[in-house]
């Protein structure tokens, strides 16, 4: 097919919602692997995470950023703070909202930012199947319309794919006219040993939900590729304290174990090779107030 004459379009499209309301979960669906990790817990996207997809001749870049929330702390005020600017960079705001949760003055609050900024956006009410009285989304439309004239707002499932060709067409619709910034086959723009960290990071969560606190991190110590094509990871799952360290090693380290072999098989599905994955667990009860470990998240240390 011959594309020579064909105009190309590509915009940024910034996430932007609370924790848990399933932005990470849409990414990874429309862009076609996992790249965001997805987990029970509330405010595990920490950094900005970029998705590549193509539509056509139209470049969609998704930009899943950390949850909107009221935060208190330096940390958490940062991740806040990134998910805002990345917001102000975009060319569209798609506003992902937990269809099953009564607004509230923090939901005002993020709304009238959106209407503030004065750029094109779109609402998606996502979870509905789990919805069962189908009247609460009527309301949930009447009262987001009321104070926002939205381009679009959609009733999805991100994580069954209901409602999500629809939001990729009005998406492309919306894209400026513009050159690709990215290859055509690009996933992300993400640093491939971030990805791993970020993936070994949600295997802790799923494996011990509660019992571990969402501020561990993890951190590479070396990703190098082998002459025979595999790649060599060493990683530290970093902790507060000695106590969150034994209920991660576990009995006879049998819980390491299972963290490691599940992210192997992650990390090697998504980067198509062999993986050879080491794990150590260090303790660094201030680890958050380091302005090296803001870097390393691409998150601002003095927000």
């Amino acid at each position: 097919m011959n594309t020579e004459n064909t105009e190309t379009k590509c915009g940024l499209i910034a996430l932007i919602g609370a924790p848990n309301a399933g932005k990470s979960t849409l990414l990874n669906r429309v862009v076609g692997t996992k790249i965001s990790i997805v987990t029970p817990k509330a405010q595990t996207t920490r950094t900005r995470v970029t998705g590549v997809t193509m539509e056509g001749e139209t470049q969609l870049v998704f930009i899943d950023v950390p949850g909107v929330f009221e935060a208190t702390q330096a940390f958490e005020k940062s991740m806040v703070n990134a998910a805002w600017n990345n917001a102000r960079a975009a060319d569209v705001i798609l506003f992902m909202y937990d269809a099953r949760k009564n607004p509230t003055e923090e939901t005002e609050g993020v709304v009238a930012r959106i209407r503030d900024m004065g750029k094109p956006c779109i609402i998606a009410l996502n979870k509905i199947d789990a919805v069962p009285d189908k009247r609460q989304l009527l309301d949930r439309v009447v009262w987001f319309n009321e104070r926002l004239a939205w381009n679009h707002i959609f009733l999805i499932s991100a994580r069954k794919g209901e409602g999500v060709f629809d939001l990729r067409g009005a998406l492309t619709e919306m894209m400026p006219v513009g050159p690709h910034l990215y290859d055509r086959d690009a996933l992300t723009d993400m640093p491939m040993r971030l990805v791993a960290s970020e993936l070994t990071r949600e295997q802790c969560f799923l494996k011990l939900q509660e019992e571990l606190p969402y501020t561990l991190t993890v951190e590479n110590e070396k990703y190098e590729a082998r002459p025979d094509g595999s790649v060599e990871i060493h990683q530290n799952i970093i902790v507060q304290n000695e106590r969150q360290k034994t209920i991660l090693i576990g009995k006879q380290g049998q819980m390491l174990k299972a963290i490691g072999e599940r992210s192997r098989a992650q990390i090697a599905k998504l980067i198509d090779a062999k993986c050879h994955l080491y794990l150590f667990v260090k303790v660094r009860a201030d680890w958050k107030d380091k302005p090296d470990a803001y870097r390393y998240l691409g998150l601002d240390f003095g927000a």
